[in-house]
């Protein structure tokens, strides 16, 4: 799968982190920044991994920052994109399961790196369950067409 990955200043050591677990996983890795712990405007790097999903660039994304506050503002501000900030493993499994969540936005400085990569490992793994759930995606999506 390939998979767009962001993160700021905050985020650069656990985004890294993921991009190799991510490769040593098989993974493509589409790294759409930052590239050091140089403070940076986390709003850039939400936008480009948004529109990399959008645009068919990548399957998925995922989105680091202090809290995963700031990023999943940015990306869920795309028609089209459903950003889901995660903390712990069952989120991450029904932000897919039910949700068909297409960008996972963690918090650096919230969870470990244990912990974040188990919950990477899950969103890319758990399929999307359809269903009656499908109904609500497709409001959400409807609702951020019409803004």
């Amino acid at each position: 799968m390939k998979i767009a990955l962001g993160a700021d200043h905050a985020g650069f050591e656990l985004k890294e982190k993921i991009k190799k677990f991510l490769q040593e996983a098989g993974h493509e890795v589409l790294d759409l920044g930052c590239h050091s712990t140089d403070s940076v405007d986390y709003p850039v790097y939400g936008a480009k991994v948004a529109k990399a999903v959008l645009q068919g660039e990548a399957e998925r994304g995922i989105l680091v920052c202090g809290t995963g506050l700031g990023m999943s503002m940015v990306a869920n501000r795309f028609p089209g994109i459903r950003a889901a900030l995660c903390h712990e493993l069952f989120t991450a499994r029904m932000s897919r399961l039910h949700n068909d969540a297409n960008v996972l936005v963690l918090g650096g400085r919230v969870i470990g790196d244990v912990l974040a990569l188990e919950m990477v490992k899950v969103f890319l793994e758990t399929p999307f369950e359809g269903g009656r759930h499908l109904r609500r995606v497709n409001q959400i999506d409807e609702l951020s067409e019409r803004g």
